[in-house]
């Protein structure tokens, strides 16, 4: 599972038509590959997974697996929803189209106790064999993923070896590496990707590598190799990136710039997302100005 960390990217979607681009999809891969990404990660939520059909997100795992086999570069796919089922059988299929591990978030909407997540997980990671990385983001679920909880996952469930911090707080981080050295604490917040690292984590899972994977790449190998003040230098240099692709909520950013970048052909989402504001596209015009987009 240890080759499971590192340098992560949270795969944009892009679509044309309203359809899947499968074509730009698979591009997109074959940038970060050649970029030095050590995982990608499809169908997450920068991938629109909430808005994707059943057969758009298996398809979108299957191109993939296929455009990552025989590189470096593995597949973490999504595998959340707020039924456990549904989550079950996501995951099935990631396993059998050969996917490395599965990313699942907390379930959403019905807020589960957290006995409830405890069993969610359980069910979950003991219906496959594959690596299985926790996803906590309360701020988007309604739920949180305590600590208690995750530990008590990592030591019941062989398979469960990870979890996706996107709490925003080091402290969460700190209590998780203080009591279990082995679990892989992974940053889902890139404004503090840099932070984590220093602090012990095994990676990170980045929307700003979606456009800028050679940096975010450079960033956490830099990082865990030891050499913090090339991991800063990087980190602060992407400060104002980093903020700016938050403004509305992702992933509408992300694709707004990928899109004045040159990198996806067509700017679109799916509702209730929407295309951003006219201020934010200026704001990331400007941005985009201060950093070299390698195609």
């Amino acid at each position: 599972m240890n080759n499971l960390t590192g340098a992560m990217t949270a795969l944009i979607t892009p679509f044309k038509n309203g359809e899947l681009d499968t074509n730009c999809y698979e591009k997109l891969i074959k940038r970060q590959i050649d970029q030095g990404i050590d995982v990608v990660v499809p169908v997450g939520t920068t991938g629109e997974s909430a808005t994707l059909s059943h057969d758009e997100h298996r398809e979108c795992i299957e191109i993939a697996v296929a455009t990552c086999k025989g590189t470096h570069t593995k597949v973490i796919a999504g595998a959340g929803s707020n039924a456990t089922h549904e989550a079950i059988s996501i995951a099935k299929h990631a396993q059998k189209v050969g996917a490395d591990g599965i990313l699942s978030v907390t379930p959403y909407y019905n807020k589960p106790m957290q006995e409830g997540l405890y069993q969610h997980y359980k069910a979950l990671a003991t219906a496959v064999d594959i690596p299985v990385m926790l996803y906590n983001v309360p701020g988007r679920t309604g739920v949180d993923l305590e600590a208690s909880t995750v530990i008590r996952l990592f030591d019941d469930v062989e398979n469960i070896y990870a979890i996706k911090e996107a709490t925003g707080s080091l402290e969460r981080a700190t209590s998780l590496l203080s009591q279990r050295k082995d679990i892989c604490v992974v940053s889902g917040d890139d404004g503090i990707d840099f932070a984590m690292m220093a602090n012990g984590g095994s990676g990170i899972i980045s929307v700003t590598a979606n456009l800028l994977p050679n940096l975010k790449s450079k960033l956490v190998h830099s990082a865990m190799e030891g050499d913090f003040d090339t991991a800063r230098e990087i980190h602060n240099k992407l400060y104002n990136l980093n903020n700016s692709l938050f403004v509305e909520s992702n992933p509408i950013p992300i694709k707004a710039i990928m899109y004045l970048a040159g990198l996806i052909d067509t700017l679109e989402y799916r509702l209730p997302l929407t295309a951003p504001s006219t201020d934010t596209m200026k704001l990331l015009e400007k941005i985009l100005e201060q950093y070299e987009v390698i195609k």
